[in-house]
Formats: C-alpha cells, sequence, structure tokens
C-alpha cells in the first residue's frame, strides 16, 4: 500500500484491475486503518477516474451477498451523500412513495457518514432489523413493494470500513461507490450526486452496464433534486436543465431541509412527510425526486403525469400505509 499511495501522491492514476485489487486487499484487512483513511484522502484531493471507479466497483460486486429479486425489475432511489447538506431522509421517503403508487422498489443504504441521519438510521429508529434473508427480503417486495437491504449485510469491504468513514466524517469514493453495488442489481435507478462532473461520470458508468437510469444533481450542490435552485437530469436519451418552477413549485431555502441535530429528529421528519403533515418544502422535495423515479421506470410519461403519481400516493395515504406494511413485516425477526 505503501508504494500505491506515494504513487497517488504524485497524482498517478490506478488501473482496472489495480484498484479491483485493492478494494479486495481492504476487505481481507491487509490494510491499516491510517493507510485506508489516506486513500480516502486522495479521492478528497482529485477526481476518481472511469478505470478506478470501474475496479472498485467490480471488486465490491465480486464481494457481495448476491439477492436474485430480478422478478420484480425494482429501482433504486439513493444519493451519494457528501454534499455537507444534512438533509432529512429525501431518498428514503421517495422510496416509499414510489411504492405506494405500486412501483417495485429495492432500497441499499447505509448508517450516515457525513450526516446526521442515514437510511439505516431512520429505518432502526422505527424498529426494523435488518437481514439478508432472501425469503425475507422477497416476502417484503410481494407485501408492500419494498425490501430495504441494509449495506454493511451485503458486502465485507463496507462493513470493514464503515468505523473509518464514520470517525473521518467526510465524503469519500465509498460515497460514490454504494449506488453503484446495490447486490440485487436493479433494473432502473435514480440517483443524487454532489457536483456536475459525478453526474458525468456515473451517467458513462451506467450507460456502461445498461442500468435505465436518471442522475440528478442540484446546481447548488444537492445531491438530490432539492428545489432550493436549478437541477440538472440526465437520463439514457437526454440531459435537461429544470428549475424548480417549470414542476410548479415554489423554492425552497436550506434550511427548509434541513435534517435536524439527531435521527430522532430526522425521524420525525420523515414522519411528517409519510404522514402528509410536512411543510410545503419538504413535502415537494419529496414529490419532486418521486416524480423523477417514476419516469425512469416509465420514460412514456410526461414528468406532470409522474408528478400527479407521486403527490396522490402520498397525499392518499398509500405511501404512509406502504411504509406501516414494511415496519409490520420487518421490525422483528421471527
Amino acid at each position: 500500500m505503501k508504494d500505491i499511495l506515494y504513487r497517488l501522491f504524485e497524482h498517478q492514476y490506478l488501473g482496472r484491475d489495480e484498484a479491483r485489487t485493492i478494494l479486495q486487499n481492504i476487505a481481507e484487512g491487509k490494510y491499516n486503518d491510517s493507510q485506508i483513511a489516506s486513500l480516502i484522502t486522495v479521492y478528497l484531493m482529485r477526481n476518481i477516474s472511469v478505470e478506478e471507479l470501474a475496479g472498485f466497483r467490480e471488486a465490491l460486486l465480486e464481494m457481495r451477498v448476491p439477492v436474485d429479486l430480478s422478478e420484480f425489475k425494482p429501482i433504486d432511489i439513493v444519493g451519494t451523500g457528501g454534499d455537507g447538506k444534512n438533509t432529512f431522509n429525501i431518498s428514503t421517503a421517495s422510496c416509499f412513495v414510489v411504492a405506494g403508487a405500486g412501483y417495485n422498489v429495492v432500497k441499499h443504504g447505509n448508517y450516515g457518514a457525513t450526516s446526521v441521519s442515514g437510511a439505516s438510521n431512520v429505518m432502526e429508529q422505527h424498529g426494523v432489523k435488518f437481514t439478508a434473508d432472501i425469503d425475507r427480503l422477497r416476502r417484503s417486495m410481494e407485501s408492500c413493494h419494498i425490501a430495504y437491504l441494509h449495506a454493511p449485510l451485503f458486502n465485507p469491504t463496507l462493513k470493514a470500513v464503515a468505523p473509518i468513514r464514520k470517525s473521518l466524517g467526510v465524503r469519500s469514493f465509498f460515497n460514490m461507490l454504494g449506488p453503484l453495488v446495490n447486490p440485487v442489481m436493479p433494473t432502473y435507478q435514480l440517483l443524487g450526486v454532489y457536483n456536475l462532473p459525478l453526474l458525468r461520470l456515473y451517467s458513462y458508468t451506467y450507460q456502461e452496464s445498461g442500468t435505465r437510469f436518471a442522475v440528478v444533481h442540484s446546481l447548488d450542490g444537492y445531491d438530490e433534486i432539492s428545489l432550493t435552485a436549478e437541477f440538472k437530469v440526465a437520463m439514457p436519451e437526454k440531459e435537461k436543465l429544470y428549475t424548480p418552477e417549470m414542476l410548479g413549485f415554489s423554492r425552497t431555502t436550506e434550511a427548509e431541509l434541513d435534517g435536524g441535530e439527531t435521527v430522532a429528529e430526522a425521524a420525525r421528519i420523515f414522519d411528517d412527510v409519510l404522514n402528509n403533515r410536512a411543510t410545503p418544502a419538504q413535502k415537494n422535495c419529496v414529490i419532486a425526486n418521486s416524480a423523477f423515479a417514476i419516469q425512469v421506470i416509465c420514460p412514456e410519461k410526461r414528468i406532470s403525469e409522474c408528478l400527479e403519481e407521486a403527490q396522490e400516493a402520498l397525499e392518499s395515504g398509500k405511501a404512509l400505509q406502504t411504509f406501516n406494511t414494511f415496519i409490520s413485516l420487518n421490525d422483528k425477526l421471527q
């Protein structure tokens, strides 16, 4: 690792095979925490290359615990994190709205590394017990259109580096990898990224993999459609710049999307959204992300139709009913 770090410090890049080997070595415990932290720091100082990202991804997918839910043709809705905005759990709430609208969702998530509450934090706050049991995951899909995959249960590398990521408290290339290594390999994906170079990097990566996707980025730095500013959406067939007003929404402020200082606060906002008692800013943000997820699955639909579907799923209580069913199925291991 010492030689690799020296090369990286001299602004050299790794080949795909080298990157794959490094991730395999991390999983096998061949590097100490300081070496891993140094590796993470390199990618804070420069962008990751296409070959490096591909090699890291290949290693994680090779080592994953595979889960076959392909018959459901699910979507994952996820952000890279690392935008420094500490928003409430927008992507996770959107997953339940989309599932409430009748679409199949497999959410791949983890504890928050750069924010107070990651998807796994808010799930645990509601009593969810994580599982890798395929029968339980399939039962969840069949009963309420959604299953949750806690990332460390499905990949030894992500488990090995979790304490280091948490102690550093800064974004890392593992933020970038998380959305690419859902062990289900979902048919569809809506991914939020925190800058435009990443939007283009992921668009290229998804096009190679054949995944039907949308990559979104709010131009003021959010890794989701925040409605605080213009945002860009990249799909296989187009890349388009939107304003909140184009969707019929008023602009929100950063303070209106804050997730609070504790997991309990973030979970309360999450509950307010699904109970349709959130502020307009919180609610509209979730509806917007949900609508573009629906359009990934149904590209023939206009975004206005997708917005109506998402709004109806939330306001009718279908999203809340989906969440309550999910909790009843996943709050204990029987």
